[in-house]
């Protein structure tokens, strides 16, 4: 179930990423309304979405590339979370020096790097642990004999 959440949301980030950087950015800065997004910015977001949608439905199939790299940015945010902050800030908005983040942006960034090692946990797992999380196996009679 979660991963049909997550492979959803993904599918979301594809299509519409502006609504997705809203909601970061309201989650994230005291002044959302004075960010300046660069143009590459919602191309980034698709290609996170895109990402997603690739690990958790090509399962061990997919590339452990992309696995590398997911993993490598969860942890990194996990563990440091102000460098990788400061740096998104540099790449996704124009106006870095004007923005003012809230208190719990490192929490938060370390919540995505939790969600980003989830989502590779979740990759790794094969299809038959995922199907039966969702249904019950059936129990067969003993025999008498």
């Amino acid at each position: 179930m979660l991963r049909k959440l997550l492979i959803g949301f993904g599918c979301f980030e594809i299509v519409r990423p502006k609504p997705v950087m809203d909601m970061c950015e309201r989650i994230g800065l005291e002044n959302p309304d004075e960010a300046e997004l660069r143009p590459q910015a919602l191309w980034g977001a698709r290609l996170e979405g895109l990402l997603f949608v690739w690990l958790l439905v090509r399962g061990r199939e997919g590339t452990t590339a992309g696995s590398a790299l997911l993993g490598l940015a969860g942890a990194v945010l996990v563990l440091l979370p102000q460098p990788v902050i400061e740096l998104s800030q540099r790449v996704v908005y124009e106006n870095t020096d004007d923005l003012e983040l809230k208190p719990w942006i490192e929490p938060a960034a370390r919540a995505l790097g939790a969600l980003y090692l989830l989502v590779v946990v979740l990759s790794m797992r094969s299809d038959e642990a995922t199907e039966s999380d969702e249904v019950l196996p059936e129990i067969e009679p003993k025999s008498t004999a």
